[in-house]
């Protein structure tokens, strides 16, 4: 047995990455795209064809160079999405535009359009995950979608309030990005963080305590790993997501694996059942420095990637507005 395999025993492993290659390898349940993997792969020379795809696609929808861009990006993410999806047994992750994170109607709008292009593929809403950032508006914006039967993962999450306000906006998914919390204190220490006092894994396990201790239906899927022993001290979480490199490294070590997570042994530490207002949100929020500073580098970083991704498809031809 390898470790990758006793891992899958008690939590469902998620290919972090657009590449089929590496999915198709690993064959995890589920996947996760963001603007960043969506750019790496779509430059792979195998991808060509969903790329032309999309542009035709995009210039037959017409509207305008905006409309024609935002048609092309959309038209990608679900093309990979599909690809993805035959195999997979599970659901994919797709991401709305992170330029969009601040406005709630524009979040509904752009999901329910993602929503539109998988079902006319013949992809039922159970299927996919769609994925938004987890600002204020944004779980708002999930909160409607969800009641609409639109399933949604909220990504970039760093701090306790905005899991609490996605567990109380009854999200299906949250993302908690561990490596990167972890990357913030190591910084302001300057020096690594010993395993046992890891900041990110601290993190996802308050979160998961908390879901599982006050009956949330919202899963907990830790994120952005750095470290094999981020990984194997969450074991036993709901979801995993884990870059093909890592899943590697897991499928290469052979031994068992116990569940570090389970709802009995968090019970007992889970933090009192609270309620967010608005400014009650946004007070906690903004008192976690680490949480704004990543979650404001988070949507910039998504931003510009999917910006790369524009310049570069514009680049293979001469295609108004893409």
């Amino acid at each position: 047995m390898t470790v990758l395999d006793a891992l899958k025993r008690s939590t469902v492993v998620v290919a972090d990455t657009g590449d089929i290659d590496a999915i198709r390898q690993h064959r995890p349940q589920d996947a996760t795209t963001n603007p960043s993997l969506l750019l790496k792969a779509a430059q792979q020379p195998a991808y060509r064809p969903l790329v032309e795809r999309a542009r035709a696609e995009a210039r037959r929808a017409g509207g305008g160079a905006t409309a024609e861009t935002e048609a092309f990006m959309d038209r990608l993410a679900v093309a990979i999405g599909c690809e993805i999806l035959d195999l997979i047994p599970g659901r994919v992750s797709t991401e709305v535009d992170a330029r969009i994170s601040f406005d709630t109607p524009a979040t509904v709008a752009r999901a329910r359009t993602l929503m539109g292009l998988y079902e006319q593929a013949g992809i039922p809403r159970d299927r996919v995950l769609i994925k938004i950032g987890a600002t204020w508006e944004g779980i708002r914006a999930a909160e409607q979608l969800e009641h609409d039967g639109i399933h949604c993962n909220l990504t970039l999450l760093f701090s306790f309030a905005q899991a609490v306000a996605c567990a109380e906006a009854g999200v299906t998914l949250i993302s908690p990005f561990v490596g990167r919390i972890y990357d913030y204190y190591r910084k302001a220490r300057g020096a690594d963080i010993p395993r046992e006092e890891d900041p990110g894994v601290a993190s996802v396990r308050r979160i998961y305590a908390y879901y599982k201790a006050h009956g949330y239906r919202t899963e907990v899927m830790g994120a952005s790993f750095r470290r094999i022993d981020q990984i194997l001290d969450l074991a036993g979480c709901d979801l995993l997501t884990i870059s093909p490199d890592l899943l590697e490294a897991l499928a290469a070590m052979a031994g068992d694996l116990e569940p570090a997570l389970t709802p009995a042994l968090t019970a007992t530490s889970a933090d009192a059942k609270i309620s967010l207002s608005e400014a009650d949100y946004r007070w906690s929020h903004n008192q976690d420095a680490m949480a704004v500073e990543k979650l404001s580098d988070g949507i910039r970083r998504f931003d510009a990637d999917a910006r790369a991704l524009e310049a570069w498809a514009a680049t293979l031809g001469e295609v108004r507005g893409v």
